[in-house]
């Protein structure tokens, strides 16, 4: 017999996990709705043509291709496997499972941008997929909650995901974060000021990796990439760069003096930090990282990133500006930015820190339980009653003895047990038990639900 097995990077939930997702999902859901996004839904497949493309080669390769249906192989020829592997997947494979949520929500926008209200503001919270490598908290298949707002370049949007950030993580409990931000208008301007322009895209994509396999590979990587020696040595003081908010700034001010381009990013940052000054709000959890890139080559303005701090997980959530693009789909023109919680990410680090409620386990509050069919019968009259009033109610379905009943209850973490006797069936009321203290108390059926609910 073949013994059962999930494929690699997936995972199953049990009632624990899923009271405890859910307590996550309903905070960031409440969250996005406070600030007036709206949910939408996509489909979990899309055309490989939507896809490819948008997350640049690294990207590309980590996407989930679908098999087409029916005999999949009656378009290759011998010819064809002697050519490139991207000749004959075109034949083999017309759709992929969606990588993220943003390139297919851009394509939503377009094709639906008759019916939309600019500004438009969504929020998307469903699986996505990448063949990636497992390891703790990178999965194959994982939550993503994403929220975009389309058609303002406002930079109002940039300040309230700062804002968005810092509500989920009090209600959350996380007291301990960075949200790392900074703007690829800057990053081409260094790329400029180095004497490396036009290579803002391997530049990004090499110190994405600054965290994980520090400066000298780095270095390594971006000789690899074309860039010379003189432009490392020009590079190496902002990488060493050691300054408060306001030094960094006018660090930059100078070092960026001959981009036009970084001087605007620049300028989109101060203004983005005002923004929240004119809100009543400070700068707390903010960290200006000038060597945050984040490898996703369709960002174009802000890029955020949030790490929380003395955990064993990574960034547990990022986003940034993207101006082109719908415009890959037939909608140039359009600026977006947005940003997405890592759910699964979520759930480790809060796990580690020991940060859920004991509450977020959202089980039954209530068993009824009996000693005989009258019992049973008694039971059943009460069970609606119960739920009538949102107190959450089972009844155990089997006539057994009751200290069964009440093993079954504290196996499930049930708090409290209605015991219906002869007594309580004489008198028409019900016993509740408090399974934690043992305490046993007599009510009405008014005085029962008053004293649960």
């Amino acid at each position: 017999m073949q013994k059962p097995s999930l494929p690699k990077g997936t995972r199953d939930f049990g009632p624990l996990q899923m009271a405890r997702r859910t307590f996550i999902l309903d905070t960031i859901k409440d969250t996005f709705q406070l600030f007036g996004y709206q949910q939408i839904e996509t489909p979990a497949m899309e055309n490989l043509s939507t896809l490819t493309g948008k997350y640049g080669d690294e990207g590309d390769q980590l996407l989930f291709k679908i098999l087409n249906s029916g005999e999949f192989l009656k378009d290759v020829s011998a010819d064809d496997l002697q050519k490139p592997s991207g000749a004959v997947l075109t034949k083999l494979s017309e759709k992929g499972l969606r990588y993220d949520l943003t390139v297919p929500f851009a394509r939503y926008v377009v094709m639906n941008r008759n019916d939309l209200t600019f500004p438009f503001k969504r929020f998307q919270i469903q699986p996505v997929w990448r063949a990636d490598r497992p390891q703790k908290g990178r999965y194959r298949e994982f939550y993503q909650c994403d929220a975009d707002v389309v058609g303002t370049d406002s930079l109002v949007c940039e300040a309230e995901i700062v804002l968005m950030i810092r509500r989920v993580f009090e209600k959350l409990g996380l007291t301990d974060y960075s949200i790392k931000i900074n703007n690829r208008k800057i990053l081409t301007g260094i790329s400029e000021a180095i004497g490396e322009a036009g290579k803002e895209g391997p530049l990004c994509v090499a110190i994405d990796k600054l965290d994980k396999i520090g400066w000298e590979k780095v270095k390594e990587e971006l000789t690899q990439r074309g860039f010379g020696s003189e432009s490392l040595e020009k590079l190496t003081p902002l990488v060493t760069l050691e300054s408060d908010l306001a030094g960094k700034i006018q660090f930059l001010k100078g070092f960026l003096s001959s981009s036009e381009t970084g001087l605007k990013g620049v300028e989109e940052l101060e203004e983005t930090f005002a923004i929240l000054s004119q809100m009543g709000e400070d700068l707390t959890y903010i960290d200006f990282d000038i060597m945050l890139a984040r490898g996703l080559s369709y960002y174009t303005g802000a890029i955020f990133e949030v790490k929380v701090n003395h955990v064993s997980i990574g960034s547990v959530s990022g986003g940034g500006r993207y101006d082109n693009l719908t415009g890959v789909f037939g909608l140039p023109g359009v600026s977006g930015v947005g940003f997405s919680f890592g759910v699964d990410r979520l759930y480790d680090v809060m796990d580690e820190l020991n940060l859920f409620p004991a509450e977020s386990h959202t089980s039954t509050r209530l068993l009824l339980t009996y000693f005989d069919q009258q019992g049973f019968q008694y039971a059943l009259g009460l069970l609606h009653q119960f739920r009538k009033v949102g107190i959450k109610t089972e009844i155990f379905p089997n006539q057994v003895k009751i200290q069964k009943q009440f093993d079954f209850a504290n196996k499930k973490g049930i708090p409290f047990v209605a015991v219906c006797g002869e007594d309580e069936i004489n008198s028409g009321q019900v016993s509740i038990k408090n399974m934690t203290t043992g305490e046993q108390t007599k009510f009405t059926m008014e005085q029962a639900i008053q004293h649960l609910a």
